[in-house]
């Protein structure tokens, strides 16, 4: 009687590290993933002196302030000229960011606090 030899392929460990490679890219492509974890160029800003904001502008008002009101109030006590100015929601608090242009060529941000939310 005949026998054949069946021969097996030898155990390809690069082939398996590498599905095990796209696997684990797969899964880790389906996690939900929070925003501001990699959110690192603004925590960066955050603990920079250089964009630290100096003069802390904040009314204190009831209702607080409109985006304009606090435009014209930041304008008429630091007599610069206003670069932008932008509305962010903070613990359910507006918060109004105003840059100004400075006599001396600086830009300074100065925060104020806006209505409730």
């Amino acid at each position: 009687m005949r026998s054949i030899a069946i021969r097996r392929r030898p155990y390809d460990t690069w082939r398996m590290r590498f599905a095990l490679t796209l696997v684990m890219l797969g899964v880790a492509a389906l996690l939900p993933l929070r925003a501001d974890a990699f959110d690192l160029e603004e925590n960066l800003k955050a603990q920079h002196a250089q964009y630290q904001s100096e003069p802390l502008l904040q009314v204190a008002q009831s209702d607080g302030m409109s985006l304009s009101e606090a435009i014209e109030s930041v304008r008429s006590r630091t007599g610069g000229r206003v670069v932008s100015a932008e509305t962010r929601v903070s613990n359910g608090r507006e918060v109004h960011y105003i840059k100004v242009l400075t006599e001396d060529g600086k830009v300074k941000t100065h925060k104020v606090n806006g209505r409730r939310r």
